[in-house]
């Protein structure tokens, strides 16, 4: 028993800062506390993820919970991204002075169901994860209770539910098959089944288009991304940011844990299903691509451009799928992908949490001049934007060659035209972005305050983003180990 506590520290840690939160929350009047405490809970539970690194993997449940370095590289992501919204949330917080303490808890309690997500290896434990992240998001979304906040929530919330059903039924028709639930067990039975027997049965590829779409949601890929645009617009500005990393991350983490180890042989079904994300990555990263020249509202713009992000990234699940048990690329240059533009988009929400509270609107033309008024704050959402389409010395250019060269190495050349060219049709509406505000001439000369908190946060992204592309070694190095399990 010890043991397994051991390996549940960094969620049972983190669940009693989260209690401590919600309790604080009671008898305190200087709210500040509570940031406080949610960052030492994340700190602490980062320390116990860092004391598990370069141990053995191990399990506990009978296998259910699974600690590997692909678990712990995920963990460290999740609270890393945490801690950031966390930190930019002191210039927004003000807008819910009274609902500080489940706010501050309900992004720890977030990021818990996340964590598991990651590192479970069961079809009902992968359930329960799922719902106890997406829960807390759906009340986060919807927190600020004005008509677009409420708008937002309901919308993500209905559109959930029916996602996770479809990802229910998708798990029912496998554990009918099969009979198992975990993901080792299920794959051992398909094996088992005779090939002729496969192809007759319908129910395992419904089962893994079911799977496909359920996942779909939570990584917002065509078609399953109508939700995007209007829950990034109206939910929290630090809301968005955290939607748009942490839960697209929890969603490639599960899906390339789960397909890979389920459906990671035979040959030709991992062969199916990557040819299945391909032709998905290619639509996503296109229409998402297309469809935010258009926007006028930057927040829907990078809802937009989160979508044609997860299409750039579905390209390294296409080559694990298509290059099955001999890939190493995909898996890793996934990882590193995922790195990157966490640091990336967080650094670009934060800088607009700051200029919007202080213009009071998210419209592109309202950040004309926006260089002048706030240099430090249109610097680092230019160098973001950057990075986001791909240039040099970014994070972004590293992650799409790493991604884009393990499509090429395993067969998906014309994937990789179809990135390069939409990597090309994005540059338009980034660099939009960055003319307005460094051409444009300012409506105002008054200047744009920021918390120091915020500016700090900005300032490690920023960092974060040119390290990751001026020195990506150690990185990339990272990602390998934390994929080396799947080759074990």
């Amino acid at each position: 028993m010890s043991l397994k506590l051991e390996l549940l520290t960094p969620e049972l840690s983190l669940l009693i800062f989260a209690l401590l939160v919600i309790l604080l929350d009671l008898g305190i009047k200087q709210k500040k506390v509570l940031a406080g405490v949610s960052i030492l809970g994340l700190l602490v539970s980062g320390g116990f993820v860092l004391t598990l690194w370069g141990r053995e993997s191990a399990s506990a449940f009978n296998g259910m919970f699974l600690v590997d370095p692909f678990a712990l590289f995920f963990k460290l992501l999740f609270l890393i991204a945490a801690g950031l919204v966390i930190l930019a949330s002191q210039d927004y917080v003000s807008k819910f002075a009274r609902f500080q303490g489940e706010y501050y808890a309900l992004i720890l309690i977030s990021a818990i169901g996340m964590m598991l997500l990651a590192t479970t290896g069961e079809l009902i434990s992968i359930y329960i994860a799922l719902e106890l992240s997406s829960i807390s998001l759906y009340i986060l979304t919807g927190f600020l209770k004005d008509p677009k906040s409420s708008e937002a929530g309901l919308k993500y919330l209905l559109l959930g539910a029916v996602a996770s059903a479809t990802l229910l039924y998708g798990m029912a028709l496998v554990f009918g098959l099969t009979g198992k639930t975990r993901l080792t067990e299920i794959a051992q039975a398909i094996q088992t089944i005779p090939l002729t027997t496969l192809l007759d049965s319908p129910a395992l590829l419904l089962g893994i288009i079911l799977l496909a779409c359920g996942f779909g949601f939570k990584i917002a890929c065509v078609p399953f991304q109508m939700w995007v645009p209007d829950v990034y617009e109206g939910a929290p500005t630090p809301i968005t940011a955290y939607l748009s990393v942490a839960s697209k991350a929890a969603g490639f983490a599960v899906i390339a844990r789960f397909f890979y180890t389920t459906f990671g042989v035979p040959d030709w079904l991992s062969l199916n299903w990557g040819i299945l994300f391909a032709s998905l990555s290619a639509i996503t990263m296109t229409l998402g691509n297309v469809i935010a020249i258009a926007q006028t509202n930057i927040k829907r713009m990078l809802g937009y451009s989160s979508i044609a992000q997860a299409g750039y990234l579905m390209v390294g699940l296409a080559a694990v799928g298509v290059a099955s048990m001999a890939d190493t690329l995909g898996r890793s240059g996934l990882l590193f992908f995922l790195a990157s533009y966490t640091l990336t988009n967080l650094g670009a929400f934060i800088a607009i949490i700051a200029i919007s509270n202080k213009i009071d609107s998210d419209l592109i033309d309202d950040y004309t001049g926006m260089g002048s008024r706030a240099p430090l704050l249109a610097l680092g959402l230019t160098l973001c934007l950057i990075s986001l389409i791909g240039l040099p010395p970014t994070a972004g250019l590293i992650a799409k060659i790493y991604i884009f060269n393990a499509g090429v190495h395993y067969g998906l050349l014309w994937l990789v035209v179809i990135g390069v060219i939409n990597s090309c049709i994005s540059a338009y509406y980034y660099l939009g972005v960055v003319k307005v505000m460094w051409l444009g001439a300012p409506v105002s000369e008054e200047k744009v305050p920021s918390s120091w908190a915020l500016r700090i946060v900005l300032a490690l992204t920023c960092l974060g983003v040119l390290v990751l592309g001026i020195i990506p070694g150690k990185f990339v190095q990272i990602a390998e180990t934390a994929v080396r399990i799947f080759t074990s």
